[in-house]
């Protein structure tokens, strides 16, 4: 008689809401930045802006925030972009993450910062601050944005040069894609800002928009709601003075159900 083989022990109930993915590749940009990609389950279905719940299995409980995709949703694989907070619930942890460790990815995708959202439009402006670049990312790979745009913005606030992340990519890279490159070099607008360094474009996204340099550098007119439309993604503060300066200048914020001159995205990982 032989002994029978002892079963599997289940898996974490809380893994039912989640597939458990295996990182592929983890990319530091700063102490206080980095990029993580992982595996994806060909179950998960999701458009490009959108977030999932991201996050770590801690004493046998998910650990989890909200992190928009950075990746399109045509990719293999899933990536994400992030903050280091050192005493942050799950960032302290995750900035340690390896490749070959596992993460859980969210079953339900979600998010207001997709293209139904918004009205028709001649110019797309996407802006971005710290890690609120990433749903951007996303979008910015998206064929349908370019066939929609005439020309497609992408701001990016930053405090110092070195948090600049993705410069490479949407200077260079995305603009010369082999498979993208000619559809969006003619209509892709990077503006990159500092605000604590020296740089060629110096100051709050704000501020450039109040003062106009902004549409003086790319050669557009001003933000104007029978024409721009707008995505938003960034710390909350930054989040509530765009909204005010769009809302005075007659904008109106829309959603999937309602589709408006711009959206926002309040899902920000800040721990």
């Amino acid at each position: 008689m032989t002994d029978a083989p002892l079963a599997a022990p289940p898996p974490p109930k809380a893994r039912g809401a989640f597939y458990v993915e295996t990182v592929t590749h983890v990319h530091h940009w700063t102490e206080s930045l980095f990029t993580l990609r992982t595996t994806r389950d060909p179950g998960l279905r999701f458009e490009n802006g959108q977030f999932v719940m991201l996050g770590l299995e801690i004493n046998g409980k998910p650990l989890l925030r909200a992190y928009s995709i950075a990746s399109a949703n045509y990719a293999d694989e899933l990536e994400f972009y992030s903050i280091k907070v050192q005493d942050g619930p799950l960032t302290s942890i995750l900035q340690n993450i390896k490749v070959g460790d596992e993460i859980l990815v969210g079953k339900k995708p979600t998010g207001t910062l997709v293209l139904d959202g918004l009205r028709p439009g001649r110019n797309l402006y996407l802006m971005g601050t710290g890690t609120g670049l990433a749903p951007f990312l996303s979008l910015a790979r998206d064929p349908e944005v370019y066939e929609r745009f005439e020309k497609v913005i992408i701001t990016h606030t930053v405090r110092e040069v070195a948090d600049l992340s993705y410069r490479q990519f949407l200077e260079h890279d995305l603009p010369n894609d082999p498979d993208l490159g000619e559809m969006v070099a003619p209509k892709l607008i990077y503006y990159p800002t500092v605000t604590r360094e020296d740089f060629k474009t110096r100051g709050r996204i704000t501020d450039l928009i109040q003062s106009g340099k902004l549409f003086e550098d790319i050669g557009l007119p001003p933000l104007d709601p029978a024409r721009d439309r707008v995505m938003l993604c960034g710390g909350p503060s930054v989040l509530a003075d765009l909204k005010q300066l769009l809302l005075d200048r007659g904008y109106e914020e829309g959603s999937v159900a309602n589709p408006g001159d711009f959206v926002l995205e309040r899902a920000f990982v800040e721990t």
